[in-house]
């Protein structure tokens, strides 16, 4: 049965959205061919919704609430307001038009709830579970809007977000420190007996650097992966894995030797979209 489209100032709305939130992803979206690039928007938007949450609320319940509203609506019990919210309205459009799972979707927003505690990330297996369900299922998501799901997608998309979220985990700090609280696992920062306190502080210390270090190391380590699985994987569906090409700069500035790791440095527009205009046009992504 169709579904009537959501009128064109929802899809402007997700647009902009993303455009100021999460440019990286909406850059890649130019990429994509424009009969998916609504659903990569929707997606990219409701991902925007759930992480936003975290700077909205002073409280954890609020933010709980929120996020139990996007559960709830992505679950069918949530009717009128769902059609009026036009991001949930886009989503559960490109849900229908692309057979999306509902259930990542929805263990995403469960997900980051993590994000409402000060609560410290405990390993790296820990961590590693939080992107996947999160970075990694985005990635995973965004594909299956592209081409049918596969075994190799999978395993692509699992690499893809890990890489990804763990270049963010480093690149936040200073933000996450500043509000007391740290996504780098507890198990590194006692294997190099570097003080969760003096990194609240803001102190760059060499036991911090070995952390870092240590947390480059992996996310080098899913980069080759996802890099090497790109070529095992049909054209049509690699715009969606064009962030990866962001996702290698970034890492590879965040790595530069003497880096304060406090300092806030985003890339900027223009820079990403030569990246990822680039990477378009390479083989890996093309051939």
């Amino acid at each position: 049965m169709s579904r009537p489209a959501p009128p064109a100032d929802s899809a402007a709305f997700c647009a902009d959205l993303v455009r100021s939130h999460d440019f990286p992803r909406y850059a890649a979206t130019l990429f994509a061919p424009a009969a998916e690039r609504r659903a990569l928007l929707a997606l990219y938007a409701f991902n925007v919704e759930i992480v936003r949450v975290r700077d909205q609320v002073s409280q954890p319940l609020p933010g709980e609430i929120r996020l139990q509203w996007w559960t709830d609506m992505l679950s069918g019990h949530v009717h009128g307001s769902a059609e009026g919210n036009p991001v949930a309205a886009e989503l559960l459009h490109a849900i229908h038009d692309f057979d999306l799972p509902v259930e990542p979707l929805s263990l995403l927003a469960d997900e980051h709830q993590f994000d409402l505690y000060n609560d410290p990330m405990p390993t790296m297996a820990a961590l590693e579970g939080y992107l996947a369900a999160t970075s990694s299922a985005l990635f995973g998501l965004a594909a299956r809007v592209l081409a049918p799901p596969s075994e190799v997608v999978e395993h692509l998309a699992r690499h893809a977000g890990l890489a990804q979220g763990i270049v963010q985990v480093i690149a936040n700090l200073p933000r996450d420190a500043a509000h007391r609280q740290l996504f780098l696992p507890q198990q590194l920062l006692e294997k190099h007996n570097c003080s969760m306190e003096d990194v609240f502080a803001g102190k760059d210390t060499p036991q911090l650097h070995a952390v870092l270090t240590q947390l480059s190391g992996e996310a080098r380590q899913h980069v080759t992966t996802a890099t090497s699985l790109l070529t095992q994987v049909a054209p049509s569906v690699r715009p969606a894995f064009l962030p990866l090409s962001q996702v290698r700069v970034d890492l590879k500035r965040l790595s530069h030797p003497g880096r304060n790791p406090f300092t806030l440095q985003p890339p900027s527009r223009l820079r990403t979209l030569w990246t990822l205009w680039r990477a378009s046009r390479s083989r890996e992504f093309t051939k």
